[in-house]
């Protein structure tokens, strides 16, 4: 009987001491231009697919597990104000991405990821740095410009469309 009140009473201060730690459990960092990529597909939203929205001049995001699915505040840190975002076009030149309007707000980025761990190309740009985000293998890469960044780009995919030369 002595040892049955024994353990009780250390399950009792255990359950009142520890309950509320979690061991190990990192706190997420907040989404930057450079871990985007790496913290959405990290997150517990994602599953298979995603799609990252930001409006109010990306300082709130919205997050979706599918095309079909609504979307949901995305509820950790987000350090991308006065974002744009930039895509090449088939001359090969720098164009900002012009997105439409959600809960009448402006959309200033729309990110969506895949289960083959892709995801959509894009150069971002804030008001000191310019980001290459690939879309499938590598990390975001920091550049002084979005000219840089779009060399850069460029400069990837001649490297890729001239695989065959080494065969």
């Amino acid at each position: 009987m002595e040892l049955l009140i024994v353990i009780f009473i250390i399950s009792l201060v255990y359950y009142l001491g520890f309950s509320g730690v979690e061991l190990g459990k990192q706190k997420p960092k907040a989404l930057t231009p450079m871990n985007l990529k790496q913290s959405i597909v990290n997150s517990n939203l994602f599953s298979r697919q995603a799609t990252l929205m930001c409006v109010n001049k990306c300082k709130q995001c919205f997050m979706r597990k599918s095309i079909s699915s609504s979307f949901k505040a995305y509820e950790n840190k987000i350090d991308l104000s006065d974002i744009k975002a930039y895509t090449i076009d088939e001359e090969d030149s720098l164009v900002q991405i012009e997105y439409e309007r959600y809960n009448d707000q402006k959309i200033c980025l729309v990110m969506d990821f895949y289960a083959n761990g892709s995801s959509t190309q894009l150069i971002l740009e804030d008001e000191e740095n310019a980001y290459f985000l690939p879309a499938f293998f590598g990390q975001a890469k920091k550049f002084s410009s979005a000219e840089d960044a779009k060399d850069y780009w460029l400069e990837k995919s001649r490297l890729v469309s001239n695989s065959g030369d080494f065969y």
